[in-house]
């Protein structure tokens, strides 16, 4: 997943980096991405514990009120941790 790209466009397979502070980077696959309303967001489904590393990425989506400054949905990425180097 490149700079700039939204997590809406992420796909199954894409690869996502994160340098780790230990100077470590570690490869995730994107498992699949969803989009939920705020007032119905999965907290279990989105929070809960995993047999192996996994990374949720939460970014808001949905229509976007003006008025308000609010997001009525937001996207979630699932993915899987594929390596390191």
């Amino acid at each position: 997943m490149g700079p700039g790209r939204p997590p809406s466009s992420l796909k199954a397979g894409d690869k996502i980096e994160v340098d780790r502070a230990d100077g470590k980077t570690v490869r995730f696959s994107g498992d699949r991405t969803a989009q939920y309303p705020k007032n119905r967001f999965p907290t279990v489904e989105v929070y809960k514990n995993v047999d192996q590393a996994g990374l949720r990425l939460i970014t808001c989506g949905g229509a976007y009120d003006q008025s308000e400054r609010y997001y009525s949905e937001n996207v979630v990425v699932f993915a899987s941790l594929t390596g390191s180097r």
